[in-house]
Formats: C-alpha cells, structure tokens, sequence
C-alpha cells in the first residue's frame, strides 16, 4: 500500500510527462477494444440477419446417383420419414421475358407447390403453384413483384399472359417482396418467375426425371440439424455410403463459416492493436528510466537508512503497473464514449456496438502485463545500485 501512495505521488508530481507516457497505452487499449468491439458488433448483427432469413431448410446437390437417380417418386418416399418435412426440386434458368411491349431477361426457376412453404414465401396476390400444375404441365407462373412492375407495368396482373422464350404462360400469382425472406432477399431489384418443375424442364429442352438439386425443410416441430442427420442417412444408404456423391449446406454453415472469419479478424485486429500496446510499454520503461536517473539520489537515501533491495524494486516496478492501469482505465473509458457516438450515428441502420466483456479484462490483464514487463528493468537497475555510488550521483 506504502509504495502505491508513493507510485501516485511521484506520478502526481509530474503530470504532463506521465499523461504523455500513458498516451501510448490509452491508443493501444482504444485501438484494442474498439475495433474488436466493432467486429463482434458487426458480426452479432449479420449472424442475426442470417436467422431472421430463415434456417429451417436443408439445399441437397447430388454430384453421383451412382446409377440410382433420385426423381419425385423418391422424394415422396423421403417425405414420408419422420424427422424428414416437405421436400422441393429446384432448378434455374435465365429466358428472355416478353409482355406488353416490354421484354428483358428473367430468371426462371422450376419447382413444386412444397417450395412454397419451405422458403416461406408470400403472395402480394393470386395463387401459387399447385400439384395440378406439376401433373399437367400447365403453361402457369407465379412472378415477383420486380416483373410484374417492369413487364406488365403493375402488380394487380393476375392472369395477365407473359412469354418466356416465345412460350406464353399466364400468371396466376404475384410474390411479395419481403426484407426478413432470403429468396426474396436474392431476387430483390431482379426479375423472377417461377415455373411448374416439369414445364421448365420442356422450356430449357433438359427434359429427365433425374434430380440433382432440391430443397429440404424441417419436420413439424423438428429441427433442421435432425432433418439434416436423418437426409445424410438416406443419402448415404441410397449412394453406397459414399459421402462425396452429395452435398448437404444449410443456412446454419453459412452462420458458423461467418462466425469463423469474424473471429479471425478479430484476432487480426487485436493483434495490430497489441502493437500498440507494445509501443506504449516501451514508452513506459523510457520514461521509468528518466525516472530512476532523477532520483538516484533519492534511492541512495532510502539504502543507507535501511531500505532493501526489494523495497526499492517494488516501488518503481509499482509506478509503472499504476501508470500502464491509469492509461487502460482512460483508454476503456474513451472506448465506450466512442462506441456510444458510433451508435448514434448508426442508429437507423440496427447495429449496436458495445464493450465486450472479455475483450475489456484482456487489455487490463495484458496492460498489467506490459506494466511488469517493461518496469521490471528499470526497477530492478534503481534496485541494485550501491548506497554510495548512488549518494555520490551528481554531487
């Protein structure tokens, strides 16, 4: 306690030059703080925007049916497992849109009523696809609102006829555009059309009951990471257990592969900000320096009225540690003033920043670190000079 009083006073003593020495320090820990408080922030936000897009499906790509093909009839037959919910085929294609005058490139997609329900889509209007649709190959679509308005010229065009590559479909429903549904997300700002699976498959000229891609959504009341168990298994059981023959990714591996590549800048960033921190040290133990040349004679005294070794030693190693915490105090308060002001200038774009926990104990522990580690040399010099020598400094 004795040398923290004293710590304070010899730093009381010399203000500027000890604001000036901890200035380092209070870059460093800002730097450190702020910037990986940024990246979880950022993070937190797009990992929730992931979600709130919906992560309940599974998107199933089958790169060798090792001669058995899945087509429809599969498909019900996968449907029917428990853990198992509806499954969609799904395939895409670009085609040159014609309606009323007007004509552009569309990207079609081909599927079946299930797509509906597994993406959670919503109609502005109409209807969507029926079983009817697929059985009959009826010359049907469903556009989204993107088409309605640059093709027909408005929305309300339910039965209105449209061409796709010289084949005339008519439109019986119009999909709404919504910000928290991630196939709307991805065709927002672009023209799309949504098919019967076998009409498209008539209109590309890629006629075949194989299938290579669909979409799987969760069980009722179950969850995608069971769908995804009970799938992989009757893959594997239809592909000889051969596990490169399909594909399996759901919207959760796109969560955990951002998470993975935030965590490594986070990691980069701290890293760039420990620099600092380092610099700041260096600093430190400069100034310390300076500090047990001026007061030679002071150490000179203490010695020859009793002082230890240790005494000495733990007086400027604790003058040092006190300056680099006052320096991490400062540096964590200025951290949450600016992540304050960064809020407000961010406010409409729902993002929070805030102080992470554990990235505000690692710059305490770290400073405390540095404190010890580049006070240690210049206590230990003021420790082991000789009572006389130090008395006879200057005089």
């Amino acid at each position: 306690m004795l040398s923290f009083k004293m710590a304070l006073r010899s730093i009381g003593a010399n203000k500027m030059r000890a604001v000036l020495t901890m200035l380092g320090i209070i870059i460093g820990v800002v730097a450190l703080v702020v910037l990986v408080s940024l990246v979880n922030g950022a993070t937190s936000s797009v990992t929730d925007t992931i979600s709130s897009l919906g992560s309940s499906l599974l998107t199933v790509t089958v790169e060798d049916d090792k001669g058995y093909p899945v087509d429809m009839e599969t498909l019900n037959e996968w449907m029917a497992e428990d853990k198992v919910g509806l499954i969609a085929p799904y395939s895409a294609d670009s085609l040159t849109a014609y309606a009323d005058g007007e004509s552009g490139s569309i990207t079609v997609y081909g599927t079946t009523p299930a797509y509906y329900d597994i993406q959670g889509l919503q109609l502005s209007m109409g209807r969507w696809l029926k079983t009817a649709d697929v059985e009959n190959n009826s010359y049907v679509c469903v556009i989204n609102e993107t088409a309605a308005e640059e093709l027909i010229g408005y929305v309300d065009c339910v039965g209105q006829a449209i061409s796709l590559d010289g084949v005339k479909y008519t439109i019986v429903g119009v999909l709404a555009e919504e910000e928290n549904n991630l196939t709307s997300v991805l065709t927002s700002g672009t023209m799309a059309a949504y098919l019967p699976y076998p009409s498209l498959q008539r209109l590309s000229g890629t006629v075949t009951r194989e299938l290579t891609s669909f979409y799987v959504g969760a069980a009722q009341g179950g969850t995608v990471e069971e769908a995804e168990e009970a799938m992989t298994q009757l893959l594997l059981e239809r592909f000889d257990q051969d596990e490169d023959a399909f594909e399996i990714s759901s919207q959760n591996a796109l969560e955990e592969a951002m998470s993975s590549i935030t965590s490594m800048l986070s990691v980069m960033l701290g890293g760039i900000a420990a620099i600092s921190l380092i610099v700041g040290g260096i600093g430190i133990m400069n100034i310390m320096m300076v500090t047990v040349t001026e007061r030679t004679r002071e150490i000179g005294i203490r010695k020859a009225i009793g002082a230890s070794r240790g005494t000495i030693l733990t007086q400027f190693l604790m003058e040092a540690v006190v300056l680099c915490m006052m320096g991490c105090g400062l540096g964590i308060f200025l951290s949450w003033a600016i992540l304050q002001i960064i809020n407000t200038v961010v406010a409409s774009l729902d993002m929070v920043f805030y102080l992470d926990t554990g990235v505000v104990l690692l710059a305490v522990v770290f400073c405390f670190l540095i404190g010890v580690v580049f006070g240690l040399y210049p206590a230990n010099k003021a420790a082991k000079m000789k009572p006389i020598d130090a008395l006879h400094y200057g005089g």
